[in-house]
């Protein structure tokens, strides 16, 4: 495993497994066999309703807590809750949480992240941050609170690598998390590009890991979600290898400078609005 340091001096692996759209049964089980294959990191949310089973695949994994970094988002309806975090930590089964971030710039955002704060100062979250978050909305969270996010999750691909965000986040301390570290979900144009295939059959490896090696070398963490046990065991074979500063260039220069989701004000408004059954999950 690499790790990254955060602004706060907290050590984050930069490759662990994500938990989006899986059910709890399969999070399950996707959480414990990622935890016997190397994986240290964890991801999960309020919004992917399957905490209580990520919780419980820590357990089930016979790893000890301390070896685990876990991370989970706060969905925007909770944002001017009081309860939250501990709820959050009830359902996951554990004490504290490695990193915590929000996860839409929507509705009271600032509340939320005074709510991340306070459970911050209290010991109950490692690191915080946001998600999905641009210049503007981590500007104007550094000005109106007090703790700096460690991170922001956000599209990020070598289609997209968001070379726009980086001078400004480097500046401030502020690591990169990738979603869509493939490319859109379900989308292979990029695995098919021919530099990665070329990359792949130099090195031994699948197009997927040499994208993920590139996303390690550039910094940023990544969180591949899978159930599929070959797919969870083969995300994290990527640190006998190298790609050179040429090879690294190479790949740097898919940038198309456009992402696959874009946001709007509409679907901003509908996540400060909609939430999942949090309490009734499994």
């Amino acid at each position: 495993m690499e790790y990254i340091t955060l602004n706060n001096q907290v050590k984050m692996p930069i490759l662990g497994l994500g938990t989006f759209i899986l059910e709890p049964d399969d999070a399950q089980t996707a959480v414990e066999c990622a935890l016997a294959n190397g994986h240290e990191l964890i991801d999960t949310a309020n919004a992917y309703v399957n905490e209580k089973a990520v919780g419980r695949g820590m357990k089930a994994s016979g790893k000890a807590r301390e070896e685990i970094f876990l991370e989970t988002k706060l969905w925007p309806c909770f944002y001017e809750s009081d309860t939250a975090v501990d709820e959050t930590l009830e359902r996951l089964g554990a004490d504290y949480i490695d990193l915590m971030i929000l996860h839409q710039p929507a509705g009271d955002f600032i509340s939320g992240y005074r709510k991340l704060e306070a459970a911050y100062k209290a010991g109950k979250l490692c690191a915080i941050g946001v998600s999905n978050f641009n210049e503007a909305e981590i500007s104007q969270v550094i000005e109106q609170c007090d703790v700096v996010p460690a991170i922001v999750q956000m599209e990020c691909h070598p289609y997209f690598p968001r070379t726009d965000m980086k001078p400004f986040l480097a500046e401030r301390g502020i690591a990169v998390q990738s979603w869509y570290p493939l490319g859109g979900r379900g989308n292979t144009v990029i695995l098919d590009e021919p530099v990665i295939a070329e990359l792949a059959a130099k090195y031994g490896k699948a197009p997927a890991q040499v994208i993920m090696r590139w996303q390690a070398q550039e910094g940023n963490v990544v969180i591949p979600g899978s159930k599929t046990p070959a797919h969870i065991a083969e995300n994290i074979d990527v640190f006998d290898f190298e790609l050179t500063d040429a090879e690294m260039a190479q790949v740097s220069a898919l940038d198309k400078g456009k992402p696959f989701y874009v946001r709007t004000d509409e679907a901003l408004a509908g996540f400060a609005a909609w939430h999942s059954d949090v309490e009734g999950q499994k």
